[in-house]
């Protein structure tokens, strides 16, 4: 046998080595993130809900899913162990930067314009031009005199 015929069977086992020692090396981080949870680290399951552990066993897990509720899942169930921060932030909406006061305008044009010349053309727009009236009374007018020449509302017919 020659090598050109071995070589695409070396490549098959080198490529199967490669994938399974991956696949082996995300476990082995699996199993120590699940390994390094303590009571009152936050968690996400691999359904996606956020909970605290309360206790750790060998291979289950008390979860706080909300005050009071407690659920046991599987340790394998544990997708990431997250930090407090980042619990916090997701499950409670707390916000580190929100201590920072930003200011958010109401509109694009207090971003180009200086804040007087913005001012002032609201002003001028505010008196050059009444509040137009968007009701639609003299269509509803029609309607009610359409109505009362048959004598006939809508929907009925002359036939007997």
């Amino acid at each position: 046998m020659s090598i050109v015929t071995l070589l695409p069977f070396i490549v098959l086992i080198g490529a199967m080595f490669l994938m399974t020692r991956s696949a082996k090396k995300k476990q082995q981080a699996a199993a120590q993130m699940r390994d390094e949870m303590q009571p009152g680290t936050g968690v996400r399951t691999i359904g996606g809900m956020y909970a605290t552990v309360k206790e750790i066993g060998d291979e289950t897990v008390l979860l706080e899913v909300a005050p009071g509720v407690h659920a046991v899942y599987a340790k394998n169930a544990i997708g990431a162990v997250l930090e407090d921060s980042e619990y916090n932030r997701i499950v409670h909406g707390d916000d580190e930067e929100s201590d920072s006061e930003t200011v958010v305008p109401d509109d694009a044009s207090s971003l180009t314009e200086a804040p007087e010349a913005a001012d002032a053309k609201t002003a001028e727009v505010e008196d050059a031009a009444p509040k137009a009236d968007l009701t639609k009374k003299s269509d509803a007018a029609e309607a009610a005199t359409e109505g009362q020449k048959d004598g006939k509302a809508d929907g009925e017919t002359d036939a007997k």
